[in-house]
């Protein structure tokens, strides 16, 4: 049976911190707009900040729906799913917000992450207030052996380097504006703070 719990404590931030692998889940106010699902998994990208925020780095590499629906709605839930061990399923459900390169809290929240986990193509850092979280079994979940990170993402914008992933990110399809014609990020990408 499942469980909610008032914050994220010791145990529950210890499960969050042993998985290689969480899922973002977003949608726009409309009827008819796209849900959007996503998985994270680049070791060092989570933090817990305290027992009812956490915060992930947003990379580019993809469209910006997460981004699109944060600054429509803020309703996002996170999701973990333990692939070893006890069968166990965490969502923290809450209220998003991305924290842009140009803010003046974005220095501040990339110093909670592991220096290694951050790079080329960092978007924004996205902070999650928790407003439930909650668990329930896994019991049909698969248990899944990790092997590794993917070293391909980091690798594909280190190579290109900070100016080239702007001129990236201003080339893409959906990633200023959503697939349901949501602003997403703010283009042209300002410069990391020094």
């Amino acid at each position: 049976m499942g469980k909610t719990y008032e914050r994220i404590d010791a145990r529950l931030r210890a499960f969050i911190e042993r998985q290689p692998v969480y899922f973002v889940a977003t949608a726009p106010l409309a009827a008819d707009g796209h849900v959007n699902l996503s998985p994270k998994g680049r070791a060092g990208t989570l933090a817990v900040l305290d027992e009812l925020t956490v915060a992930y780095l947003d990379f580019g590499g993809s469209h910006a729906e997460t981004i699109a629906h944060l600054r429509e709605n803020g309703r996002i839930t996170l999701m973990w799913c333990a692939f070893e061990g006890p069968p166990t399923v965490l969502r923290v459900h809450g209220r998003g917000e991305p924290v842009f390169r140009d803010d003046p809290r974005f220095a501040g929240l990339l110093a909670a992450f592991d220096p290694a986990a951050d790079g080329t193509g960092l978007r924004a850092v996205v902070l999650v207030r928790a407003e439930r979280v909650s668990d329930s079994c896994g019991f049909a979940v698969p248990f899944m052996d990790y092997r590794s990170d993917r070293g391909l993402h980091a690798e594909f914008f280190d190579r290109k380097g900070e100016e080239k992933f702007g001129e990236y990110c201003e080339s893409k399809d959906h990633v200023a504006v959503s697939i349901d014609g949501l602003p997403s990020l703010p283009l042209p990408l300002p410069p990391r703070p020094a």
